[in-house]
């Protein structure tokens, strides 16, 4: 049996994903919202040598309402991108999408921790649509 070796990133990468599965879904935190579709790209700390380019669809069923992106740098420590509160807030104003930028605040590797960060880049746009309230109670109508 082969034992897995915890570093500081391991122990990192596993916090946060214990944190996103014990999140509720996109559908139970957002009821209308309908769908997601998601683009970013992650970019080196100067931001001009993009790194990759993804575009995606979400299914809110089964998104998790913690709604993080890894950052590509494979050394970094305590990084990453958190857009949960991005997604909230433009939820919360029924806004149709999001644009903007955000920087990794991790360690730039294990041997920099406290000395240097990895300050990749990630630029991202959230396009969000809308549907009506679910209803919170078994036989309510749904509002117009």
């Amino acid at each position: 049996m082969r034992h897995q070796k915890f570093t500081p990133r391991a122990d990192y990468r596993l916090a946060e994903a214990q944190r996103t599965q014990a999140s509720i879904s996109l559908t139970e935190k957002f009821r209308h919202l309908k769908s997601l579709t998601v683009e970013f790209g992650h970019f080196s700390p100067e931001g001009v040598t993009r790194n990759s380019q993804i575009k995606y669809t979400v299914n809110p069923d089964h998104a998790k309402s913690v709604f993080r992106l890894d950052c590509p740098n494979s050394e970094c420590i305590g990084g990453d991108f958190d857009l949960s509160e991005t997604l909230t807030q433009t939820v919360n104003a029924r806004e149709g999408t999001a644009t903007g930028e955000m920087c990794c605040q991790g360690w730039l590797s294990k041997t920099t921790i406290d000395r240097v960060h990895c300050h990749n880049i990630l630029r991202y746009k959230l396009s969000l649509e809308y549907g009506l309230r679910a209803p919170s109670e078994p036989g309510q109508l749904r509002a117009a």
